[in-house]
């Protein structure tokens, strides 16, 4: 797929260094603007031992000045999804008027970084100056949670659109990727500055049940009290109200919405923290959930299944578009959890196909993630089986 400001393709097959430099070649001639500023690359289990080649070619090759990218069990080009194949998946995006930086953060080094100010200094990124950031993030040896808390203190309102690498299933290796250096541990940040900036969709996949209600007693990860009832019989009351189709529905995928401002009269779909409902005790009326609750907290108990992540997506793409106008999209990077797909939609290429429809054609590359990120009231999570997006957007 090819747009007047860049181009995405994949490579199948196994390292092959000539033919993969004549591939990178016949991608670039696909983009007909002068220059290309960024490039996006997701790899296979099989070339990872061959990365910091692969990178060396690609940015050679496809004269690429800015290379980023992870590891990937499956990997996104355009409206296609992409598992179990051997290859890469490249993204090359002509953005004009840029300001583009990058760095790679060892594993622990947030932890030395305690006020925001440092967060600059080890950056080099400041506030003012970027209108969001890409993060390409290792799964099993950095502190992300950490990471992520240093980070929404250092660029509160800051859009960070990115996530967990894949590799091999059958071990815990990942890499990410900048220029020409290959890292096993770390994140790596984009951030985009200038005229254009990074606008996030983000869509976890799940349908709101009920109404929403007030935390009113919680304690470490358990809500306790419900509008002064036990926080289980609300449930259960919030579960026999609905019809017996939605109850079917309901079975094994309740979830749990914490809204992300509590002060507004109305609530949408996108307004709730989506955080999993890890169990119930009938006898002590307790429901332990997939985070720390506190009493005043708004919540929506949410409905998470393949027609529920497929109608919240559509209605993000909806208001995406809206959100655009007539602004020039110059392409996107997504994050797709690994929990969705075909296993979980029932077809191929759910999420790249519907991101075409809505707001395509568009050259997008992206990655089957181990956690996605993505921002809900201005600060930025961790989320699961979410699709989280950021559009390249001239400002």
């Amino acid at each position: 797929m090819r747009s007047a400001h860049g181009a995405v393709g994949a490579y199948q097959g196994t390292w092959d260094e000539p033919a993969v430099a004549a591939w990178a070649r016949g991608l670039r001639a696909q983009v007909a603007a002068p220059a290309v500023h960024l490039g996006i690359v997701f790899v296979s289990p099989g070339f990872q031992p061959h990365a910091a080649d692969l990178l060396e070619t690609l940015r050679i090759e496809a004269r690429i000045p800015l290379l980023v990218g992870s590891s990937s069990a499956g990997w996104i080009q355009g409206g296609l999804e992409e598992t179990g194949t051997e290859g890469f998946a490249l993204a090359l995006h002509h953005l004009p008027g840029a300001r583009l930086q990058a760095i790679h953060m060892e594993a622990d080094a947030h932890g030395e970084l305690e006020t925001p100010r440092e967060w600059h200094h080890r950056t080099q990124i400041q506030p003012g100056e970027t209108r969001g950031c890409l993060m390409f993030a290792d799964p099993f040896q950095t502190d992300n949670e950490g990471w992520l808390q240093g980070w929404n203190q250092a660029y509160p309102g800051v859009p960070l659109m990115g996530g967990l690498a894949t590799g091999a299933a059958d071990t815990r290796q990942s890499q990410v990727y900048l220029n020409g250096s290959s890292h096993d541990a770390g994140t790596v940040l984009v951030s985009v500055g200038g005229s254009i900036s990074v606008v996030p969709v983000l869509s976890q996949g799940c349908s709101p049940i009920g109404e929403p209600w007030t935390i009113t007693k919680a304690e470490r990860n358990f809500i306790l009290g419900i509008a002064n009832r036990p926080a289980y019989s609300v449930l259960v009351d919030t579960y026999n109200r609905l019809s017996a189709e939605e109850q079917q529905l309901c079975r094994d995928n309740l979830m749990v919405g914490f809204a992300s401002d509590e002060y507004r009269d109305e609530f949408q779909p996108g307004d709730f923290l989506v955080r999993q409902l890890i169990g119930a005790d009938p006898r002590a009326g307790a429901l332990a959930v997939g985070t720390r609750p506190r009493a005043g907290q708004t919540i929506q108990f949410q409905r998470r299944d393949a027609a529920a992540a497929s109608t919240d997506l559509v209605r993000v793409l909806e208001r995406t578009r809206g959100v655009l106008g007539t602004r020039r999209v110059y392409g996107g990077v997504m994050w797709s959890c690994c929990g969705r797909g075909k296993g979980f939609f029932g077809r191929e290429h759910h999420d790249a196909g519907l991101v075409q429809e809505h707001l395509g054609p568009l050259v997008v590359s992206g990655t089957m993630a181990n956690g996605e990120v993505g921002p809900v009231g201005g600060r930025s999570h961790f989320h699961a089986y979410t699709m989280a997006m950021g559009l390249l957007v001239g400002a």
